[in-house]
């Protein structure tokens, strides 16, 4: 007999299953057009941008001023200045995290994960491969997707969206 919490973890996995089936998958490491040693990230990136970007890490949330910016402009990579996403398509998700329903063209890839013992699909920057956060299912139409995104790993630059 399958119980509600076997049912859920079963269709919670197969639904990112699918989720991260149909993202753009990541490059291998050495297709990065952006590349730089550990030294470089390092000194080119703050403790906590080094600890998100390169380290898989995550900001507490409500933490990012980025969380709240509401003006139009565009998000760029912390590490490499690829442009990622659009203000038009940013969205208050109530998670406290900067959240997005879609990146821009040739911003960002996906790939599955298994952090912690859990399927997820995690979101990079598609120049340098840093680590930008996570998508969801359960954001708003028209893609049903949650881009979210440490605001460390983001520079925002306010003007034409």
């Amino acid at each position: 007999m399958t119980t509600r919490r076997s049912f859920m973890l079963t269709s919670g996995a197969a639904l990112l299953a699918g989720l991260a089936y149909r993202a753009t998958m990541a490059a291998p490491a050495a297709a990065w057009e952006v590349t730089r040693t550990d030294t470089e990230w390092r000194a080119q990136l703050t403790a906590a941008q080094y600890e998100v970007l390169r380290k898989h890490g995550t900001e507490r949330p409500f933490s990012s001023a980025l969380y709240k910016e509401h003006r139009a402009g565009k998000f760029f990579c912390a590490g490499c200045q690829n442009p990622l996403f659009s203000s038009k398509n940013k969205f208050d998700s109530g998670t406290g995290w900067p959240s997005f329903w879609k990146p821009l063209d040739r911003g960002v890839l996906t790939s599955r994960t298994t952090s912690l013992g859990l399927y997820g699909v995690e979101v990079q920057c598609r120049r340098c491969g840093s680590h930008l956060g996570d998508v969801f299912d359960d954001g708003p139409e028209p893609t049903g997707l949650r881009y979210c995104i440490d605001g460390v790993a983001l520079n925002f630059v306010p003007g034409e969206a």
